[in-house]
């Protein structure tokens, strides 16, 4: 009886009560070629966990320039291009302040970091950190964005 309701549960009801997932875009901000690339990490503001910057969609923008906003805003990232086209994505668990986890597809568009300013509007609320895919592998948590770092 128990696999009945399992089954009745994963292959009908569960999809019923799941929500359908948000949409945000990230910048995968990089620099330098080969074997000297590096890529741009930075602080989440709630937990201090390494991330790439990170946003929800902004009406009027494309969203490789609503990830260009974003690369601006949390990390100073100025006068550079984002990719036309995603490098890849990655869904994670956002918490709300409510407790409910709310389900999140990520748009990674690549970056090619030209400029990076020290004033920017979130400096006082992230650290930010330049290392290798390798690096950057080990330290994020969402298993997608580990596999876009293996992949670089």
């Amino acid at each position: 009886m128990n696999v009945a309701l399992k089954t009745v549960w994963d292959s009908f009801l569960g999809p019923l009560f799941r929500r359908p997932k948000k949409l945000q875009v990230a910048a995968l901000c990089h620099r330098g070629e080969g074997d000297k690339r590096e890529y741009l990490l930075i602080t989440s503001r709630d937990t201090g966990r390494w991330i790439i910057p990170k946003g929800w969609p902004i009406r009027g923008l494309k969203s490789n320039e609503t990830a260009l906003r974003e690369a601006w805003e949390e990390a100073g990232v100025k006068n550079s291009n984002a990719s036309k086209y995603p490098v890849g994505t990655y869904s994670y668990e956002k918490r709300q302040p409510s407790g409910w986890a709310l389900p999140v597809e990520t748009l990674v568009f690549s970056v090619a970091v030209e400029d990076l300013s020290e004033k920017f509007p979130e400096a006082h609320e992230r650290t930010r950190k330049w290392v290798t895919a390798e690096a950057a592998a080990e330290m994020v948590n969402e298993p997608e964005l580990k596999e876009i770092f293996r992949n670089q």
